[in-house]
């Protein structure tokens, strides 16, 4: 009975001592985790001239005599010295990317991007930006417009390069620009608003299952998910999304006003040739060949603001991700 009581004991013993390993484990892990995100962002910023050059040189090798290469070599180093001497007094144009999802998660780097280029930014500077996005949540996008706006606020020259697709909130970015380039068969436009929400009242209903919402306000909840829904409320939510509808269109004519909105604002979209037809778009070319070409006559820099997330923030994104693929959310979605 001893023995048994003493080998019982020295197990709780083990035990106890893992779980406080792996709480202390854990806590500092955290207490690291929380202390690394105060310094975790920072913007980087890559000469993509340099990068160009660079893999042409990497083909000029393979092909050319080693003696030529040498040559060739030194020959680069004297240009780049004489490109930084005349840097200072050249243009430059900054280069961002902007990915698109339904929350606009991009956005958070786009902020810290463009704060970074008005704090450098001469005049003569302009700015590109490649955008890619099917649209989402309207006040996320909106955000994302203004943010855009900053740059024409400053004078700066806003061109946006869309080479898959620009739809929805995504068009409503693009619009913010004073030049827009599309590749001939990306996907361009969907001025519209949506909003879809199940509805599993029935189901509650038939398994005698009640759903209790209490609000103030006779419009504080127009649709439900558990709720029995009212024709007056999706009347209402009607109304919220024509109104939304209404001031996507109007930001649109404001920025580009040779657009016939009673074509281009049904929620369709179309492709970069047919838009460029509308006036949605004004060149077709990929960011690839106006990237290469604006690097013939300025450096570019491509900007962005790296941030490693905390595992907390990976494991949210990832449900999220997961959830937003099986179920969009009532909220309008441009």
């Amino acid at each position: 009975m001893n023995s048994f009581v003493s080998q019982y004991a020295l197990f709780l013993a083990e035990v106890a001592t893992v779980v406080l390993a792996i709480f202390l484990l854990v806590a500092g892990l955290v207490a690291l985790s929380r202390r690394k995100d105060k310094h975790a962002g920072q913007i980087q910023v890559t000469d993509v001239n340099r990068q160009f050059e660079a893999a042409g040189d990497r083909i000029q090798a393979a092909q050319l005599p080693r003696k030529a290469h040498k040559l060739l070599h030194k020959q680069r180093k004297l240009e780049r010295k004489a490109q930084q001497k005349r840097a200072e007094a050249e243009p430059c144009i900054y280069l961002l990317d902007f990915r698109g999802d339904l929350r606009a998660s991009a956005l958070t780097a786009l902020r810290e991007e463009i704060s970074a280029i008005l704090q450098a930014a001469r005049a003569g500077d302009a700015v590109f930006l490649r955008l890619e996005s099917g649209g989402g949540l309207v006040n996320r996008y909106g955000l994302g417009a203004a943010q855009l706006l900053r740059l024409r606020d400053a004078q700066l020259p806003l061109t946006v390069m869309v080479d898959t697709v620009a739809a929805s909130g995504g068009y409503l970015m693009a619009a913010a620009a004073d030049r827009i380039v599309a590749s001939p068969f990306a996907l361009i436009g969907s001025i519209g608003v949506i909003a879809q929400v199940p509805n599993f009242h029935r189901w509650l209903q038939a398994r005698n299952i009640d759903w209790e919402q209490f609000t103030a306000g006779e419009f504080k909840r127009t649709v439900t998910v558990f709720g029995e829904n009212t024709e007056a409320g999706r009347t209402k939510l009607r109304e919220e999304l024509e109104d939304i509808h209404a001031q996507f269109r109007g930001f649109v004519q404001g920025r580009r006003a040779q657009l016939d909105m009673e074509k281009v604002a049904t929620g369709e979209a179309w492709l970069g040739s047919k838009a460029q037809e509308l006036g949605l778009v004004d060149e077709l070319a990929t960011s690839d060949e106006v990237i290469r070409r604006a690097c013939q006559r300025s450096r570019v820099l491509h900007v962005s603001f790296q941030r490693k997330p905390s595992l907390q923030e990976r494991l949210r994104l990832t449900a999220q991700s997961a959830w937003d693929g099986i179920w969009q959310p009532p909220s309008p979605l441009g």
